[in-house]
């Protein structure tokens, strides 16, 4: 395997990501890569969000990984900024490389990098794979979250 780049996202990277976002169970019911204009409405947003740090994984010039993180200021736990993982996806090709390793440690670096003081993250509950490998990695499931479709 050539070597990994983790480097911001580009418009250009969109449709990568996309596919990866569709590629698994539950992607595949919410997500349309037949369709960008939503996703590149969404990518403007974000590339325009200081806070908002889309990045992928590339390896030989090919999209193999990507990830949100989102830094938050806030006025709890005495003032302390915290970041948000979101949407960590790694390509099936690459899937137990240590490719989502790197890039989660990357997500907590850049987070100590923006002065978080904690890092938290959601993961669906039928995702135990998932939830093995981010206790793994000293994630605890210390909360129980809630969300609500709009």
């Amino acid at each position: 395997m050539g070597d990994l780049e983790i480097r911001p996202a580009a418009e250009n990277d969109v449709p990568a990501v996309v596919a990866m976002l569709a590629d698994d169970p539950l992607g595949a019911q919410r997500e349309s890569p037949d369709d960008l204009s939503p996703y590149l409405t969404a990518f403007e947003r974000l590339n325009a969000d200081p806070n908002q740090h889309l990045v992928v994984a590339v390896r030989d010039g090919h999209v193999v990984g990507t990830l949100q993180l989102t830094i938050i200021p806030g006025l709890s736990r005495r003032g302390a900024t915290r970041s948000i993982i979101e949407g960590v996806r790694i390509h099936a090709g690459e899937r137990g490389s240590g490719l989502g390793t790197r890039l989660i440690e990357w997500a907590v670096d850049e987070s100590r990098r923006q002065g978080c003081l904690l890092v938290q993250l959601t993961s669906d509950k039928t995702r135990v794979d998932a939830h093995r490998f981010y206790e793994r990695l000293g994630f605890s499931a210390s909360h129980m979250g809630f969300k609500l479709q709009l």
